[in-house]
């Protein structure tokens, strides 16, 4: 096959119209997510509440539709009721999964006022390690009944008269763990997440809930675990999460760049064995997909290992991410999209200084990384229906992965915008790529940007001295000739073609 790819969209060849809350995140009790990232009193940037203005500028141009709160490993060991009333009043606590001191200066009414102020909905993980059924019923009472009962009354001796309505609740995290505090067999978890999402329910009905699946596609119970666990919660929830996460361990990046096929394996394997259970309950409900913990994380492996235990808010998990990453990151949102049919929900796992898009030192400035800005192209940019793509690319193997697409692309298409945008990866590392996309079926059509991320050192990153390193450009050379656009993809770039339709 000749070096250049293309590709075909149809307007009625579509795989969903996506779900806003693909585009999520993730707040963690872990390093500086929160104390030092979102909340910080006394920087110069805080409001009256603690909260960081500039971070919060920052996650609003993400436009990101859903965090979700408080952990991760951290929330197997989490007692929500020492994050609420005077925080005078609140204990310090030895907190396990990460070997520190959690001071509950930060809670679930703060985090549901902060993300209110951020424009955001909120994800709630329940604890189903060292708590259960009983703790399950008391937080959405608190959370969300009107008010009557105790729970619901506490909250509003606590200033909250209106309830926080929280939509949208995981059933504890990476239950199957050995890491994780009170981690549980597939029956233990089943049972334990069935009896709690059915209290869960009576006490609220329009909630949704999300049961864990498998912590990785590595563990050797997946994808047991997923049956056996749906085989008791299928007819109680509405989804099951994903987890992955992806590094350059061997620093072979034509393989990293790869790993976005991985991801939709992965997530092929979860639908059909969703499948399989829903054959066999007979049941008429299709289960769907929260990916709520993914991102290229490997940069602060062995910075973790030297850090002091019982600190509040050491630096965890402050991978510094390069351009590199930033074409990964680009990939797999590429591979979320077109598997939007089944992923309605993802958290890019974090949101700020824990392997995030978004860093802030203490006291000082907040900044973007590399990967903040195909996150928020895809964010702001890919809102409406995923379309089928039929792509031509020549291919390159590596020792790991096969038949690897120079090419990776979707498009979006956006009618009340009467817009299609062509989110496009290079994968070749020396060589440009000619593309051309036809958009037959939606007639003439103007170019109203190319956005290119891009740069010559793959290694580059942004940091607190140089911010703005690797940051987009309008260097794009993308032309529309009727309904056909062609452009030259630079070498390892990442794109956006935003398409005016007439």
């Amino acid at each position: 096959m000749s070096h250049q790819a293309k590709m075909i969209v149809d307007k009625d060849f579509v795989i969903s119209r996506i779900d806003d809350r693909i585009y999520g995140s993730f707040i963690e009790h872990l390093g500086r997510a929160v104390y030092g990232g979102i909340y910080e009193p006394g920087h110069p940037a805080a409001d009256e509440r603690g909260f960081r203005k500039d971070v919060l500028s920052l996650i609003q141009t993400l436009r990101v539709p859903i965090i979700r709160y408080p952990g991760g490993n951290f929330v197997s060991g989490y007692d929500w009721k020492d994050g609420i009333g005077p925080k005078d009043q609140r204990p310090s606590r030895l907190e396990l999964a990460w070997r520190t001191v959690e001071p509950n200066q930060f809670g679930l009414n703060e985090f549901v006022e902060w993300s209110r102020t951020a424009g955001t909905n909120v994800m709630w993980a329940i604890n189903l390690g060292t708590h259960g059924v009983d703790e399950a019923r008391n937080i959405v009472e608190y959370a969300n009944h009107v008010s009557g009962s105790y729970w619901s009354d506490l909250r509003i001796s606590h200033g909250y008269r209106q309830p926080h309505a929280i939509k949208t609740w995981c059933l504890g995290n990476e239950m199957d763990g050995p890491w994780q505090i009170g981690a549980k067999t597939a029956v233990e978890y089943g049972r334990v997440a069935a009896e709690s999402a059915k209290v869960m329910k009576w006490v609220d009905p329009s909630i949704e809930l999300v049961a864990c699946g498998s912590s990785g596609k590595g563990m050797a119970t997946y994808p047991e675990w997923e049956a056996t666990v749906l085989d008791h919660t299928y007819e109680h929830v509405e989804f099951l999460s994903l987890h992955s996460y992806y590094g350059n361990h061997d620093n072979d990046t034509a393989t990293f760049l790869g790993r976005s096929l991985e991801m939709e394996d992965f997530i092929r394997s979860v639908v059909a064995t969703c499948d399989y259970m829903k054959a066999k309950k007979r049941s008429n409900k299709k289960m769907q997909l929260s990916f709520d913990e993914w991102n290229v994380w490997f940069h602060s492996n062995d910075a973790d290992k030297k850090i002091e235990p019982w600190q509040i808010a050491p630096p965890q998990l402050e991978d510094v991410y390069t351009m590199e990453d930033a074409l990964v990151v680009g990939c797999l949102l590429i591979a979320l999209l077109k598997n939007s049919d089944r992923v309605r929900m993802a958290c890019l796992a974090q949101l700020v200084n824990v392997i995030a898009p978004i860093m802030t030192e203490n006291g000082g400035q907040a900044w973007a990384q590399t990967i903040f800005y195909p996150y928020m192209h895809a964010s702001v940019y890919g809102r409406g229906q995923a379309l089928v793509p039929l792509v031509q690319s020549p291919k390159y193997d590596t020792k790991d992965i096969t038949d690897i697409p120079y090419l990776e692309s979707i498009a979006v298409y956006d009618e009340q915008a009467m817009e299609v945008t062509i989110f496009a990866v290079n994968r070749d590392l020396t060589n440009s790529l000619p593309l051309e996309v036809d958009l037959r079926s939606f007639g003439a059509c103007d170019i109203l940007e190319h956005i290119v991320l891009q740069n010559d050192n793959l290694k580059a990153t942004n940091t607190a001295s140089e911010p703005n390193r690797v940051t987009p450009k309008m260097t794009g050379n993308a032309t529309a000739d009727g309904s056909k656009i062609n452009a030259t993809l630079g070498k390892a770039s990442w794109n956006v073609i935003r398409v005016r339709l007439h």
